[in-house]
Formats: structure tokens, C-alpha cells, sequence
């Protein structure tokens, strides 16, 4: 057996198929139940032409469906491509041609943007539609319904030429840039950004442990809001049911804390899983309101963006004696670290435990020694991506091989090494503001600013200044009935980082925009902020 998805996952099916897997909605799994349907899809798949190592997107909300889509092309070495529900025309063309899309599982309510783009993407040949309450006709696609694909094909588990080499890919949903598409192997995806099959000890060392781990451990009950097109949503499913656990996967098309919460309590979650701020303060708001029983709930953990230590230290006081985890993690690195609790300490930057195989690294690829004042970028060895797809030059640009032949990847933070060994993430080095000669990272500035009691969100942009070459805007969602002044957001912010680091420019909205994956859209923040100020972006 190999360190492949596929068979690991079957090997949990074998073990305890009759353990409650999946709940999305209305819709309920087991994971024998789960295993035939994702047999039947595979098949289907396979018949319409997609082979092995061949690309599929999966284009749809949260759903039964995305993960049996998941599993299906995991079965027939295919590499399922996650695809943003919220494209537009133009960028569903870039990443269908990028990622060289064979075939696409998708939902009803797309298939007007599938129309029009469908005669630019000669590989484009299978049409797998789901249905979703729409009534678009998608006879000119020569689409076949997800139901009626399962129907006609076979339940049986017969596929073969498995390896742990086969392909897993990830497109970033970076917040600069086009995405890019990340490719793994199997066995380091495993490793790197599924804990090894094990969440509460040490990876498992072959294969056949993992029927053990599952038998003998507790399984994980992980209640999942962020959108399944994210690499972070994918791999804390992988994860649950690497311990034969229950998915529990919010299907609203919207984030609405309220039901997220509620969903918790009915569904006696173990584990929720956020994606910084933007998710964790309206949850805390809705736990403070005592609504729900959360007895069952130990764990809240972040991945994809950091939690403010604000938000932290309210959610330990509404969740006593409850894990509140952070990590650090990236689609080309996995799992990085995790965050220290600094307690009631805003730190200008996230401080971090880092992981066995990350460093942070000098230009020359030597780690930096504890307490060394220099600036370096964190990087990991081991179980590492491939590489970019169809991007050479980003891949070489990102993975370097140090003179001792060690392999590592540089995705772009900045971060600095404390005496005590920790690590304080100072920011990417595309977002880093440049006033007057000194640099500024905006995650550090956008902590200082969440610990004031009137801010609710903030991201910081740099903006085009004639005497410092740039300088700190804050764009601000102010909490309810509140109104900061650039004076009082300035005076605190000094307190707590550098003087020269603290905003000059306010702006206040009423909502900060972010990714679909709940990352600040630092692209529409410096649009927002240019517009605004009246200011040039070439001269930026």
C-alpha cells in the first residue's frame, strides 16, 4: 500500500464503514455510503475519458457533492482542481486554460459562464452537472446529471496503478497575482498539511498503521465554514477523516455566524474550524449572546489568517477551559507552526512555534540564530510541493537547494528569530510598505489596530507620499455605533509599534472586502485607498 489519498482513505472506510462521515445540509453519509458513491462518480468519470493524472474541476458551493467529487478523482489518480465560485468571466478562462481542465463536476447555476467560455478551452470535454434549483439548460454543454452519472455506473473499488507519487494540486487564491497551482505528490500533502494520519501523536511510519490509529483513537467531530475551494477546508476534512470522524460542512452560500453556531450545538461539533478574524468576531459575538449550548465544543482553531490576540483572548473568556489554536500555513508550505497565545499582549507581528522542518533563512540560505537582529524569509524542507504548474520561472524563484543539497520553499514571509527561540512573522514581502527607508509589514499594523476597542477589522495598504515615498493607510470597520479618528487610531497604535508604523490615512467602511477564503483583498483595499485619497497608483 502507498501514501496515497485514495487508499488511505479507503483503508478508514474498511475500518469503520458504518461511522457517520459526512454532513452537509440535509445530506448524511457514512463512510461506506460515501465510498460508493465516490466509486460510482469515479467510474463515470474514467468511462467519459479522464485519465490518470488528468485535471478536474470541481465548481460549486459547499456541498455532499465537492466531497465525493474530491474522493472520486482521488480514486482514479485524477488531480481535482479547486475552482472560485466567485469568478468572473475572464479569470474562470485563466485558471480552466492554466490548469489544462479536462472535465468539470459543477453546479446547475453555472452554466452560463460555462457557455461562454467553453469554445476558448479545447481540453474541455466532460460536463458532470449537479443540481442546485436552477433551470439552466445545459443540453449545449452535453452535460449528464451528477445523479444519473452515479446511477448508471459501477459501486465496485476497482482501480489500480496507485502510487504515492501521484499528483495532488491546490490553486492559490493568493492575495496578489494570479493563482497559481501547487503541485504536490501524495505522500508529502499527507505529511505536510495532513498531520501523517495521526492529529493527536506521531505520523504514522507505513501505510497499514493508519486502520490502528483510527480503531484505537478518538475520532474528530470538525464543524467546517470555510469554502471547500480553499486549501485549508480540504485538508482539516482529510484530517477528520484520517481519525474516521464526522465532516460536518456548512453549506450557506453566505457566512452567517448565527447558523455556524447553531450548526455546532445540533451537530455536538468537537472542533470548528475559522479563518481569522473575519470569522471568529462575529462568532464570538454570537456565543456571547448565550443562545447556544457549546458544551461539546473543545477546540477553535484558525488557519489561512491569523487571529488578533483581541479575538483570542474574547473567545478563552467566552470558551474557559477550551483550545484556542492559530497556526501558520501556506498552499506551498502546509502546516508551518503554530501561534504562540501572548496572553494580553498585542505583539507587533504573530509570534510562532515553528514545526521540525521550518527555518527562517538568510540570503544565502543559512538559518538565522536566536536573537540575530536581521530580517530573514521562514522556509521549509521535507515534505515539500513540486513545484508551480506550467511555471518555471515562479518555481524556481520559490523552491531553492541550499549547499548542502537541502530542498526548501520560500513562499515570501518575512520573519524574524527572538532570543527565545520563537519566531515573529513580520508579513509577505509583496504587501511591505516602504516610508521613508523603513519597512513596514501591514500585518503588524493591522494587530495594533484590532486591539482598539472601536475597531471591529482594519487592513493596511501603502499609499504614494512625496516626501516618504509612501505611507500606512488604514482602511477601518469600525464597530457598531463607533467612529475612530485618525488621531486616537494613530496615538494607539504608537503605543503598541513604532511611531513611523502607525496610519496616516483613515479610511472607514462598512465592511472590510475579503477573499473568498477570508483573506484581506489587499488588491481592493489599495484600490479602495487610492480612489479615496485621490491619489495615482503609479505612483505608488
Amino acid at each position: 500500500m502507498e501514501f496515497h489519498l485514495a487508499d488511505l482513505f479507503e483503508q478508514v472506510v474498511d475500518t469503520v464503514p458504518e461511522n457517520e462521515a459526512l454532513v452537509a445540509g440535509s445530506e448524511r453519509r457514512t463512510y461506506a455510503e460515501l465510498d460508493e458513491r465516490a466509486n460510482r462518480l469515479a467510474h463515470h468519470l474514467s468511462n467519459s475519458g479522464v485519465e490518470a493524472g488528468q485535471h478536474v474541476a470541481i465548481y460549486a458551493y459547499n456541498r455532499v457533492e465537492w466531497i465525493e467529487a474530491l474522493i472520486a478523482c482521488f480514486k482514479i489518480r485524477a488531480v481535482p482542481i479547486n475552482i472560485n465560485f466567485r469568478y468572473v468571466e475572464d479569470e474562470l478562462t485563466y485558471i480552466f486554460d492554466d490548469a489544462d481542465i479536462v472535465a468539470t463536476v459543477y453546479e446547475r447555476s453555472f452554466t452560463p459562464l460555462l457557455e461562454s467560455i467553453r469554445s476558448r478551452l479545447p481540453l474541455l470535454k466532460s460536463f458532470t452537472v449537479i443540481e442546485d434549483g436552477s433551470e439552466h439548460d445545459s443540453s449545449a454543454l452535453n452535460a449528464i446529471s451528477y445523479e444519473q452519472a452515479l446511477s448508471e455506473s459501477s459501486p465496485e473499488r476497482n482501480f489500480t496503478g496507485r502510487t504515492s507519487d501521484d499528483v495532488y494540486m491546490i490553486y492559490t487564491g493568493g492575495t496578489t497575482g494570479m493563482p497559481k497551482g501547487t503541485t504536490w505528490r501524495h505522500e508529502d500533502i499527507f505529511f505536510a498539511a495532513m498531520q501523517g494520519g495521526n492529529p493527536s501523536g506521531d505520523p504514522i511510519k507505513t501505510p497499514e498503521e493508519l486502520s490502528a490509529v483510527v480503531s484505537n483513537s478518538f475520532p474528530l467531530t470538525t464543524v467546517c465554514p470555510p469554502p471547500m475551494m480553499h486549501g485549508g477546508g480540504t485538508w482539516t476534512c482529510m484530517i477528520t477523516f484520517f481519525t474516521g470522524g464526522k465532516f460536518i460542512l456548512y453549506t450557506g452560500k453566505h457566512f452567517d455566524a448565527d447558523e455556524v453556531v447553531k450548526l455546532t450545538q445540533d451537530e455536538k461539533g468537537l472542533s470548528l474550524m475559522l479563518v481569522g478574524d473575519a470569522m471568529a468576531r462575529p462568532i464570538a459575538e454570537v456565543i456571547e449572546t448565550g443562545k447556544y449550548n457549546l458544551e461539546g465544543l473543545m477546540v477553535v482553531s484558525s488557519g489561512g489568517a491569523i487571529l488578533s490576540q483581541s479575538v483570542k483572548n474574547k473567545l478563552k473568556a467566552l470558551l474557559p477551559g477550551r483550545m484556542i489554536l492559530d497556526s501558520f500555513g501556506a498552499s506551498e508550505t502546509g502546516h508551518n507552526g503554530a501561534v504562540m497565545d501572548m496572553g494580553d499582549e498585542e505583539a507587533a507581528g504573530p509570534r510562532f512555534t515553528l514545526s521540525e522542518h521550518t527555518q527562517i533563512l538568510d540570503d544565502n540560505l543559512k538559518p538565522l540564530a536566536p536573537g540575530c537582529p536581521e530580517i530573514g524569509r521562514l522556509a521549509r524542507s521535507g515534505h515539500i510541493p513540486l513545484g508551480y504548474y506550467k511555471d518555471q520561472k515562479k518555481t524556481d524563484a520559490t523552491f531553492k537547494t541550499d549547499a548542502n543539497g537541502v530542498r526548501w520553499v520560500i513562499p515570501g514571509d518575512f520573519a524574524q528569530v527572538l532570543e527565545d527561540g520563537s519566531v515573529q512573522l513580520m508579513g509577505r514581502g509583496s504587501g511591505c510598505i516602504n516610508t521613508g527607508g523603513e519597512k513596514v509589514f501591514p500585518e503588524e499594523v493591522e494587530a495594533a489596530l484590532k486591539a482598539h476597542d472601536d475597531v471591529f477589522d482594519a487592513v493596511v495598504v501603502g499609499v504614494p507620499d512625496d516626501r516618504f515615498g509612501q505611507r500606512v493607510a488604514a482602511i477601518v470597520h469600525p464597530r457598531q455605533g463607533k467612529q475612530p479618528s485618525m488621531e486616537d487610531l494613530a496615538a494607539f497604535c504608537s503605543s503598541k509599534i513604532a511611531r513611523y508604523k502607525a496610519p496616516r490615512e483613515l479610511i472607514l467602511v462598512d465592511e472590510i472586502k475579503r477573499t473568498p477564503a477570508a483573506k484581506p483583498d489587499y488588491r481592493a483595499a489599495k484600490a479602495l485607498a487610492l480612489k479615496t485619497l485621490g491619489l495615482e497608483e503609479k505612483s505608488a
